[in-house]
């Protein structure tokens, strides 16, 4: 498959960040939601009739269509390009639109609230509201827990250059990040995308190096991170308080419909994948003749060279292990590599990680990431894939039912990487190879339950101290180490005191906690790929089924529907934990004495 590892936005909207068209777009965007706000905002307290509720549910999910759009557009030119100032500026405007859209969101689920029981109960058995009807109970329900819309409106209105604003100062940071490195003689300035990509080079080395200088690059940042930090939790914790909230899970277990019965049997479980994942640890660490890894090792091949996988070849590999699965997987990542749908190049000026993000009036996606030819940038392109394919199967749904939250997104990325992974590892020829793949898996393994988790430990004790004060970059460091030490059973000879600094997740201001969500996906999947192992080629149809409903439903509700399973019990989990840490053996098995 020849495909380029760059994106087409030209396609989306000409012209970049002074694409006119995207400017009309955005304009016309803000009158739909100004008009829909003002509408909103009369009639008082009184109850509303059928036909102005349905008129307005089909204008906010029109407005919510576009934000979305724009949304998308503007991180795609933020990421691609940490100079583009023109489109740091759409950000902002974006956020304030954004903020409108709240504030009729909110007014419209206020009005909602008003309607008795008896007359929602007979609007809702309207055949053409059953696509929606989850979403809507949701938002009547969950408009009863907040403030006056009036408060909520001026809450959001402040947010854009108060909580949303000290989001944003990330890319500031980030965009301050410019390791010097010695290459064929010469030195050059990395950006934090491509030193990243350092940290687990084959070369111990390498990684050596690379670790502290990219430590001492986040300690110069982190009095700015600790601000940032700071001022986004002090602003969440008072929000919560004037609403009555003790609680600061509430908001993120509501958004992602999940209870904390689900929440704490999940966590539960995960605690019994430590001295498994430990035993792993401590035999790639001999591997690599250590008595103990470093943070930075954790991800390092157990090879002593590691070749490098072309992006095409990558291509290929991962649209022929998606069509083993299902044809119309394998379609999306055909459609995806061959119409530019991702940014892949490895180039200074970018921002770090990946992302995934769709455009649900155009029905595209667009995939962000620097390929630099490892097997994780293979484990990272087939991740944002399976995001796409997601967003694909609910783009045919109306905008209201397409908003399904993070834990289930990443349920689908993380059974693409699973898909990739079992393909690779069944035409595994030679025992390296095999040691090379579980080792991978592995990775996903410690990922998800043991950095997860220290990032999950960290957010809910930095909550608690926040509530008493401000928090200094050094104590934001302690808290840091001590849940990494926790989450990995003090099995790591080097620890990652700034990770708090150089990690996005804990500034993105549009999800609250960030992490939890990437374990349930993570072992949700791993009960996913078990029931695909049985039922073969007939669980492609109920895994699209299933993806269709994951914004119409709770998480324990889907499960329960289309796999027969309680959530909010332990057995799924703990199986799902057993399968997770299963290659373990495998890998003690290959490895050599």
């Amino acid at each position: 498959m020849m495909t380029k590892p760059i994106w087409n936005l030209e396609s989306l909207f000409a012209g970049g960040s002074s694409s006119p068209d995207f400017a009309a777009f955005v304009e016309e965007a803000e009158a739909g939601c100004a008009a829909l706000l003002k509408e909103l905002q009369t009639g008082g307290d009184s109850v509303p009739d059928e036909r102005l509720l349905a008129g307005w549910t089909a204008k906010l999910q029109e407005t919510l269509a576009r934000l979305r759009e724009a949304d998308s557009f503007v991180a795609c030119l933020t990421s691609q390009n940490l100079s583009d100032k023109r489109a740091v500026g759409w950000t902002e405007k974006i956020q304030t639109l954004a903020a409108r859209y709240k504030q009729a969101s909110d007014l419209f689920d206020a009005k909602l609230s008003l309607v008795p029981d008896s007359n929602w109960e007979a609007w809702m058995a309207q055949s053409e509201l059953a696509a929606v009807l989850f979403p809507l109970s949701e938002k009547r329900d969950f408009a009863k827990e907040k403030l006056p819309p009036a408060l909520e409106a001026v809450a959001s209105e402040l947010a854009v250059d108060g909580y949303h604003g000290w989001g944003e100062h990330y890319n500031t940071v980030v965009g301050r990040i410019a390791i010097a490195w010695e290459e064929d003689g010469n030195t050059v300035h990395l950006s934090a995308g491509q030193a990243a990509n350092k940290l687990d080079d084959p070369s111990q080395a390498v990684r050596d190096a690379m670790a502290a200088k990219w430590e001492a690059a986040w300690a110069e940042q982190a009095d700015l991170g600790a601000d940032a930090l700071n001022r986004i939790a002090g602003f969440r914790l008072k929000l919560y308080g004037l609403r009555g909230w003790s609680d600061p899970l509430k908001e993120p277990l509501a958004i992602n419909r999940m209870s904390r019965q689900t929440l704490d049997a999940m966590w539960e479980a995960v605690e019994g994948s430590v001295e498994p994942l430990k035993r792993y640890l401590a035999l790639k660490a001999r591997m690599l003749g250590k008595d103990k890894l470093s943070w930075h090792d954790v991800d390092a091949p157990v090879a002593s060279t590691q070749s490098k996988i072309p992006y095409n070849e990558a291509a290929s590999l991962i649209t022929d292990a998606f069509a083993q699965f299902s044809p119309r997987l394998a379609e999306l990542a055909r459609t995806a590599f061959a119409d530019d749908w991702i940014e892949a190049e490895d180039r200074p000026g970018k921002r770090p990680g990946g992302f995934c993000t769709s455009f649900p009036i155009g029905r595209q996606s667009r995939i962000f990431m620097t390929y630099s030819g490892t097997p994780g940038n293979v484990s990272t392109l087939a991740h944002e894939l399976g995001h796409a394919y997601h967003a694909r199967l609910v783009q045919e749904l109306p905008p209201l039912a397409q908003e399904y939250a993070m834990n289930v997104a990443e349920t689908a990325s993380t059974f693409a990487e699973a898909i990739v992974s079992d393909a690779l590892l069944s035409r595994a020829e030679s025992d390296a190879e095999k040691l090379a793949l579980l080792d991978e898996r592995l990775q996903r393994a410690v990922a998800f339950c043991m950095n997860i988790r220290a990032r999950f430990l960290f957010e809910t004790r930095f909550y608690d101290r926040r509530a008493s004060g401000m928090l200094e970059a050094a104590e934001l460091g302690e808290l840091m180490t001590e849940a990494q030490r926790e989450a990995f059973g003090d099995a790591l000879g080097g620890w990652h005191p700034h990770f708090w600094a150089s990690k996005l997740h804990f500034y993105l201001t549009d999800v609250p906690f960030y992490n939890f969500p990437y374990t349930f996906g993570y072992l949700f999947s791993t009960g996913l790929a078990a029931v695909a192992a049985k039922e073969g080629e007939a669980f492609a149809e109920r895994y699209d089924a299933l993806l269709r409903d994951t914004a119409v439903m709770t998480v324990e509700e889907l499960a329960f529907r289309h796999l027969g399973v309680r959530l909010d019990e332990p057995e799924f989990w703990n199986d799902a934990v057993a399968k997770a840490v299963s290659d373990v053996d495998a890998f003690a098995a290959l490895c050599k004495p």
